[in-house]
């Protein structure tokens, strides 16, 4: 090596080590952010299930159909699928950049020509071979291009991932209501099916003049509004039906001819999964917060390589080839190559953008972090609600189910007694409004159970493993001591 060369690659070096620094990567994990242990009931205390089959264990096969069904037709899945081709797209070209650049170039040339003598001739040349072009990366710019375009394909698959969970968990949840509908249209029936028959007797003890018009009157405005609740509820799961043909894309009669040809699903399990006691370990499970942290890293490269622009570029040339020359009937032919220009380029002035694509950079990144600090916050919060309206649901249970048995046969004893004259229509009315709120307490109920653990399942990842899932369990264990 020459002194002068020498003397470059002494003043290279320490710019290298500054330019290909980029500001600290997240964490690995979420323990910094997370909290040491859930502050809401767990259920049952234990370690994540496997929740890739998880809809097989709500007893009812439509509902894993639904969401197979969902997840192919979605709009938000087949879009970030695409957004991972063009990540992996974006990858392939940030890493190409790392290595020289073949081209292959031919030239034709016909003119007059003094390398036969003097005067001119009409000579014929021509040349064809391999140009090659190739930057080195001396201060890690490039390689810090490859690193961001990287972080964000992971964070694109991540988000892949992150979608389908989302359609799943929108679907089952309308799923959920669809059934919450179906059966409180069948209270809302035999309700006004109860109300007109009710109405029925009334008119007819009121024409043999046992009872008064004010009564009858009475009976057949409950009726009405019996058959009113009826059709009102009927349109509501109309609607419903709408919806899950918009989510599916399955056809609307056959969405139909599944709904009613599948049997009742009984209540799923009292425990569908049990959940880890570390947040951190829970946490590191959600896509979204995996692409976060990979935004941050993404961000992080970036600015390193806005860092590198600022310093000098070094880029070298070569060509390999062959010659030809022809004049007067002779052809002569000859291999070439060159290697160079080596060429060196420093900024001198560019009036201060440079610096101020590093600030961006650096702004960049900072609200990166900021976003997966607040992220982080947000998961633990879904999860702890998640968790309460499990735990509140689970505790009501028994009490809604005692509640509404004593209203069924205190209605039923209610009905006897007024059918044998012993009390008036406005106990029975009472009695049946008492029991009607009591049996629609039971289904809501039930749902509000369901859709709590189809929030869980989507709060805690929906099944998704990070690449480095057991490095990052293994940094969360300490956490706990």
């Amino acid at each position: 090596m020459t002194p002068r060369l020498a003397a470059w690659a002494a003043l290279a070096l320490p710019l290298a080590l500054v330019a290909g620094c980029a500001l600290n990567p997240p964490p690995a994990q979420v323990a910094a952010a997370a909290p040491p242990q859930w502050f809401a009931p767990l259920p049952h205390q234990g370690a994540v299930a496997d929740l890739r089959q998880w809809w097989s264990q709500w007893n009812d096969p439509l509902l894993a159909e639904l969401v197979e069904a969902a997840q192919a037709a979605s709009p938000d899945v087949a879009a970030a699928g695409a957004r991972v081709g063009q990540a992996r797209a974006a990858r392939v070209q940030a890493g190409a950049a790392l290595a020289p650049t073949l081209s292959a170039a031919g030239n034709v040339s016909r003119g007059p020509s003094q390398a036969g003598g003097i005067p001119p001739v009409l000579a014929t040349s021509g040349q064809a071979g391999v140009q090659a072009s190739w930057e080195i990366d001396l201060f890690g710019g490039v390689r810090a291009a490859r690193d961001a375009a990287q972080a964000r394909l992971d964070g694109a698959d991540a988000a892949w991932h992150e979608a389908r969970v989302a359609v799943a968990a929108e679907v089952a949840s309308q799923y959920v209501a669809q059934r919450a509908c179906e059966r409180q249209l069948e209270v809302a029936r035999g309700d006004a099916r109860s109300r007109a028959e009710t109405a029925r007797l009334s008119d007819e003890s009121a024409r043999a003049g046992f009872t008064a018009p004010a009564s009858a009157a009475l009976a057949r405005a409950s009726a009405a509004e019996g058959a009113s609740r009826a059709t009102q509820q009927r349109a509501q799961c109309e609607l419903g039906v709408k919806a899950l043909v918009a989510l599916t894309a399955i056809d609307e009669p056959e969405l139909r001819r599944r709904l009613t040809a599948a049997p009742a699903a009984a209540p799923p399990p009292a425990t569908l999964f049990d959940i880890e006691r570390v947040p951190a370990r829970v946490l590191s499970q959600r896509p979204d917060l995996y692409r976060a942290e990979r935004d941050v890293a993404a961000a992080s490269a970036d600015a390193g390589s806005a860092q590198a622009a600022r310093y000098p570029r070094l880029s070298l040339d070569g060509f390999v080839g062959r010659s030809a020359f022809r004049t007067g009937g002779s052809t002569y032919s000859f291999n070439t190559w060159t290697l160079g220009p080596l060429a060196l380029s420093a900024p001198l002035f560019d009036g201060g953008r440079s610096a101020a694509e590093v600030d961006a950079a650096r702004a960049r990144y900072d609200e990166a972090v900021a976003t997966y600090t607040g992220r982080v916050r947000q998961a633990v919060r879904e999860v702890e609600e998640a968790l309460v309206n499990l735990d509140s649901a689970a505790s009501r249970a028994a009490d809604a189910q005692t509640a509404a048995d004593g209203y069924r046969a205190s209605f039923a004893a209610t009905e006897a007694r007024y059918r044998n004259g012993l009390a008036s229509l406005v106990e029975l009315e009472d009695a049946r409004r008492t029991l009607l709120a009591a049996d629609n307490a039971l289904i809501d109920l039930r749902r509000q159970r369901e859709t709590a653990w189809v929030t869980l399942y989507r709060a805690v990842g929906g099944g998704w493993q990070r690449p480095d899932a057991d490095r990052v369990a293994a940094m969360a264990t300490p956490a706990t001591r």
